[in-house]
């Protein structure tokens, strides 16, 4: 073949400027393997179903959920099937222009730009893969792709809509085991900042980060600031706010059946045992600091009261920790009686 691998479902936006690379990628798949990765000896190509599905709700991620302008949702998704030599993003590492304005904006130009450059250079990047995006933080997208045994490798990225730079996706995740392709593949997914802005909520503005820091995965206590709107110090770890599952298509593109017992090759832990389990975490009450004391009232000669308050920052959900008291009061001697 002599051009890059077209795949399905690719949205309208997306579709000239995937074309048009695709016409320029011009002998991707052919690239000598690296001698220090175990050579994959699967049949030469093999078909995947992608279903990205969305898992976050209020229920699981109370703390500043976004119901409007704009509600929680997610990009379309963009991924490439590839080589080991050649990595979209990679955890404690930069990320690209191409990841940045897609992380922050949803752009995927200058992305796309990378893989067909990564692609003519070093000869790694072998299709394109794209899904339209999940209006809302719950539901599903799909994707059909191609895999070649020189390139066996998947990456993917989606952005988390509305926020400063954070998103899922998987990195270089090798299909092939050995002889012979992964039948179904299971993994939940978890939030990571790009590194590139500095905001800790959903809805925070333009803050660039200078200098760039490098890709983090974003847990239940870090960043540790009471105002990100992952943090959440009683959970050990964050639920999974997504979750990706790839099936392997048999040449009549009807999904094989799946073993009656998980084996190794089969099966990634999810850290979830059981499937669709509502998740309610509980989020506790947060007050602001106490306003100062108030005049000392009362008649003179006996003492008065003087009084303070503070207000609520976030109320409790899911039998999160209930508020403390909003007024205090303390005896006190009033000043300036005549």
């Amino acid at each position: 073949m002599d051009t890059m691998r077209s795949i399905l479902s690719i949205p309208e936006a997306l579709y000239p400027l995937i074309v048009m690379m695709l016409t320029l990628g011009q002998g991707i798949y052919a690239m000598p393997v690296p001698t220090d990765i175990p050579m994959c000896t699967a049949p030469e190509t093999t078909q995947y179903s992608l279903t990205f599905t969305g898992k976050w709700t209020q229920a699981a991620f109370p703390k500043q959920y976004p119901v409007y302008r704009p509600p929680a949702q997610w990009s379309n998704l963009i991924g490439v099937t590839h080589s080991s030599d050649y990595h979209m993003w990679q955890r404690n590492e930069f990320a690209s222009n191409g990841v940045r304005e897609f992380a922050e904006k949803g752009e995927a130009w200058t992305l796309m730009k990378e893989v067909e450059a990564a692609g003519e250079r070093i000869q790694s990047v072998y299709g394109i893969l794209s899904a339209p995006a999940v209006v809302g933080g719950t539901g599903q997208m799909n994707s059909e792709f191609e895999v070649f045994a020189r390139h066996s490798y998947l990456s993917f990225i989606v952005r988390i809509i509305p926020s400063p730079d954070w998103f899922v996706g998987m990195d270089s995740f090798d299909l092939c085991d050995g002889d012979h392709w992964k039948e179904n593949v299971s993994m939940d997914l978890f939030p990571y900042d790009a590194g590139t802005d500095s905001g800790f909520t959903f809805s925070s503005p333009n803050f660039e980060t200078i200098p760039q820091d490098r890709i983090i995965q974003i847990t239940s206590s870090f960043p540790s600031h009471p105002a990100n709107s992952f943090y959440y110090p009683r959970l050990k770890r964050l639920p999974p706010i997504a979750k990706v599952t790839l099936t392997r298509i048999k040449k009549t593109n009807q999904i094989i059946s799946l073993p009656v017992e998980p084996t190794q090759s089969n099966l990634l832990p999810t850290g979830n045992e059981i499937e669709d389990t509502i998740i309610n975490t509980p989020l506790d009450c947060e007050v602001s600091v106490w306003s100062p004391w108030g005049l000392c009232k009362g008649k003179c000669g006996d003492s008065g009261l003087q009084h303070r308050t503070r207000y609520v920052l976030m109320h409790p959900a899911n039998n999160g920790a209930a508020c403390p008291m909003l007024e205090d009061e303390r005896k006190c001697i009033p000043d300036n009686c005549l």
